[in-house]
């Protein structure tokens, strides 16, 4: 077996770009850094999404993904909605029967005039009346 066949395939080594060797290298002076500033100095790194001094995108954008842990309760007015007069009982089942509810409502509070005249119907804990006038 002859060794002195060996040779790497034409093309596939290239030298080595050495900047920072003098004007005649072509990559001398600043050595490829452009010209003065905080990102010629060596150890120069800025923060992640730094753009010089403008508002940064991540931060002009408007938040996004918060829900609030707080329920506000279906709101629905007795006085605009005289279905629930005719109840005799009001629980969650009842109101749903007569009210298009969303599933996803786990509690409700009846709103209006008259709204506190249904205070003794109501037997459901998740079902509450405004006291107001």
């Amino acid at each position: 077996m002859a060794l002195e066949n060996l040779a790497p395939a034409k093309g596939s080594v290239k030298k080595i770009k050495r900047i920072g060797r003098g004007q005649g290298s072509g990559m001398g002076k600043t050595s490829t850094r452009g010209g003065k500033g905080q990102t010629a100095r060596t150890g120069s790194k800025q923060k992640r999404g730094f753009e010089g001094g403008q508002q940064p995108l991540q931060r002009r954008l408007p938040k996004v993904g918060f829900t609030s842990r707080i329920t506000k309760p279906y709101a629905i007015n007795v006085s605009q909605n005289k279905a629930i007069t005719n109840l005799s009982e009001i629980t969650f089942e009842t109101l749903k029967s007569v009210f298009k509810i969303p599933s996803y409502i786990t509690k409700i509070k009846l709103i209006g005039a008259d709204a506190k005249n249904f205070a003794s119907k109501i037997k459901d804990e998740r079902i509450t009346t405004s006291g107001n006038k």
